[in-house]
């Protein structure tokens, strides 16, 4: 079932965990990205004019995320640089950071997560040499104090952001892959599919709105799963797909559009392969 985007209000993370201080000066990532380029022309159906947001069928975002693989493959391009890092990142980088004694993560695996992030959207060289130049035992520190911190976003982001070259975007893949259930990646194409979002700023305060959203789909994808539950860390993967999908290769994606078939196209279809048989 499609819904229309709701724009009641946004659901904010839990008071204590993600309260945002007025007084503290925002942190920022980096400068906005330009705008994308539009899309490749496809029929609009309800869940393309909705977006993905407007769906609350688990399985319909489930099946989206199956996708991911090959959507991946769409945007890493001919190298394929970009499908090792994200192995590496969906399944080595989480065993490793679980199997210590104490969560975090080292300078090399920082500067890795790096290369992925920059490698999946806005490639800003910059930000990797930044990265390069901080102690290792700061990384360890620094990422160790952020996971204990957890469920408190707001203390765990800027613990992070002690360090160089990372922001709340970097920050937060972080997070999402040491602690999935509460976290999740700020990516800009996840950020641009949660509706009612102010203009996308690279601040802390807009990360806390646009998490407290992401968790509460993930809360209610959960309840109605049979397939397991919803973290904030699937939900952003599976808005990232449905966007760049879209964009890039919109035929890979299954149809949620209603058939257009009248009840006589139907009945001839049943009779041919009737007759087939």
């Amino acid at each position: 079932m499609w819904l229309r985007p709701s724009h009641s209000g946004l659901v904010f993370p839990k008071v204590g965990q993600t309260h945002v201080s007025r007084s503290a000066p925002p942190i920022r990532d980096h400068a906005p990205a330009a705008s994308p380029a539009p899309s490749e022309a496809r029929p609009l159906n309800m869940a393309v004019a909705c977006g993905l947001w407007g769906c609350e069928d688990p399985s319909r975002w489930a099946a989206i995320l199956e996708c991911h693989r090959e959507v991946l493959r769409a945007r890493a391009g001919p190298q394929g640089q970009l499908e090792a890092l994200d192995q590496w990142y969906r399944e080595d980088l989480p065993m490793a950071i679980e199997s210590r004694a104490e969560k975090h993560v080292t300078r090399e695996e920082l500067e890795r997560l790096m290369a992925w992030k920059l490698a999946r959207g806005r490639f800003r060289p910059r930000l990797q040499q930044l990265v390069a130049t901080n102690p290792p035992e700061l990384v360890v520190q620094r990422s160790a104090a952020a996971f204990r911190l957890l469920p408190d976003i707001q203390a765990a982001i800027t613990e992070l952001c002690g360090l160089r070259g990372v922001g709340p975007a970097t920050a937060s893949a972080v997070l999402a892959v040491g602690a999935p259930e509460v976290a999740a990646f700020m990516s800009d194409e996840a950020v641009a599919a949660v509706p009612g979002l102010p203009a996308l700023q690279y601040t802390l305060k807009h990360y806390l709105l646009y998490l407290g959203q992401v968790q509460e789909r993930a809360r209610a994808l959960s309840q109605g799963s049979a397939s397991g539950s919803w973290t904030p860390h699937r939900v952003e993967t599976a808005l990232w797909t449905w966007t760049v999908g879209q964009k890039l290769c919109p035929y890979l994606l299954p149809d949620f559009s209603p058939s257009l078939d009248t009840p006589e196209d139907t009945r001839l279809a049943k009779k041919l392969r009737t007759q087939a048989d």
